[in-house]
């Protein structure tokens, strides 16, 4: 099953960086998720598709579609929480 986290962020968005680091880490633990970076100034498109109002937003989805969502700086237990819940 393929798993998905989606962070929909913006150069300018401070609690974007914040985020940043806790993404990086989470991803160096997790070779078998997709993680990809949407910058919402250049995709509107695709965070119109995803509903983003607030950034930062993190999707987590596997093939089955969207398995949880976070607005704001999440941290990274409950990330886990929802990577494994995907089949990660």
């Amino acid at each position: 099953m393929t798993v998905r986290l989606l962070d929909f962020y913006a150069d300018w968005c401070g609690p974007c960086k914040t985020q940043d680091p806790i993404l990086d880490d989470l991803e160096a633990d997790y070779e078998e998720v997709s993680f990809e970076k949407v910058d919402v100034d250049e995709k509107q498109d695709v965070a119109n598709e995803y509903q983003v109002r607030s950034l930062p937003t993190l999707i987590v989805e596997n093939d089955d579609g969207i398995v949880d969502r976070f607005v704001g700086v999440t941290q990274r237990e409950d990330l886990e929480d929802a990577l494994k819940q995907a089949g990660a």
